[in-house]
């Protein structure tokens, strides 16, 4: 047994110890000596066998053997972490002078935040938000809204027609025939969504454009009401400094039909080159709802009345900010739309 403490070699021991260069040999040395078949264990193990005068020194050396290789493989392992600790600093390191990487901020489009602009106004003054199809029977686009089958606007030419029955509306006038169907006045709606006609895109025309009609009916409401809120809308869209004109106009669902201009920004009314030197810009089309209307949906003309209004949303968005082509709204140019992020925040 004697021979077994002169057979080991200490010194081999700790050399490979302090030769290991990650954790993993480090961990396959340690099971060599103090494993449960390690060298050292095996000593240890052997102390019951060797007669109870040799028992104390064999034992006080192999332990020793134990503890200075612990020790070492201990020491060992913290160097080793401190190394790996090193180079994963140095793998993530970044220099703090370099400029970060920059991520661009998104923004609600134009078009959604003159939308929001525009809704909330109406509903700060009682108007309930209502949507309708935009696939839509011939009869709510047309008909109901006393356009008679002779009128330009149903012409094939003017309109998406998916058959005889059902076409992409053309306004959102008829979201008004459905709530007037479904309810009794009074009642004060702002129904605004995507509408779509046959014109070729040019600097004032789309195929596909957003609009809002709104609509109030009640007992003895008249022309001074409808002026009334055109004001209020105009001066929250625009400015306090703007004022409005109305101008007969033509409109088979009202009588009488005004059209309605705004006094021009740039100019302040006295005319230049954006307002064609009137001093007024067209805004929107307006009118008392004709009684045809309140009788295809049940309404009493004598009792009720009301006004309705409407306009484009890209009419307005391009009053609002100057701008020149309307087409600028869908061309995703990204220096545009940089320019109106977040302008109604």
């Amino acid at each position: 047994m004697v021979s077994d403490i002169r057979e080991f070699d200490l010194e081999k021991a700790l050399k490979e110890i302090s030769e290991a260069t990650n954790s993993a040999e480090l961990q396959v040395i340690k099971a060599r000596y103090l494993g449960k078949q390690g060298l050292v264990t095996s000593m240890l193990k052997k102390i019951r066998e060797l007669p109870p005068e040799e028992r104390k020194g064999y034992g006080k050396m192999v332990n020793q053997f134990k503890r200075t290789l612990e020790e070492k493989i201990s020491e060992k392992r913290r160097v080793l972490e401190m190394e790996a600790r090193k180079i994963r600093e140095l793998e993530d390191r970044y220099d703090v002078s370099l400029p970060g990487a920059r991520r661009d901020r998104g923004a609600l489009h134009l078009l959604t935040q003159v939308m929001e602009e525009v809704q909330e106004i109406w509903s700060s003054m009682g108007f309930e938000v209502v949507l309708g199809p935009e696939i839509e029977e011939v009869y709510y686009n047309f008909e109901a809204l006393n356009t008679p089958e002779w009128h330009p606007a149903r012409d094939m030419h003017d309109t998406f027609y998916l058959d005889e029955r059902w076409l992409l509306r053309t306004h959102t006038s008829p979201v008004q025939i459905r709530v007037m169907e479904s309810r009794k006045p009074p009642l004060a709606i702002f129904s605004p969504g995507k509408c779509y006609r046959k014109d070729t895109p040019d600097s004032t025309h789309l195929p596909m454009f957003h609009q809002f009609e709104v609509l109030y009916v009640d007992r003895h409401v008249s022309v001074a009401h409808l002026k009334g809120v055109l004001e209020v809308f105009v001066k929250r869209m625009f400015g306090e400094n703007r004022k409005i004109r109305l101008g007969p106009s033509f409109f088979p669902f009202t009588e009488p039909s005004f059209e309605v201009d705004v006094s021009c920004g740039i100019c302040g009314g006295t005319g230049c080159r954006s307002c064609g030197g009137t001093g007024w810009l067209e805004i929107l089309g307006s009118g008392m709802v004709h009684p045809n209307v309140f009788r295809n949906v049940g309404y009493d003309p004598e009792i009720w009345s009301g006004f309705a209004l409407g306009t484009g949303v890209e009419r307005i968005a391009m009053l609002k900010y100057n701008l020149g082509d309307i087409r600028d709204l869908l061309r995703n140019d990204r220096r545009f739309l940089k320019k109106f992020m977040g302008v109604n925040a």
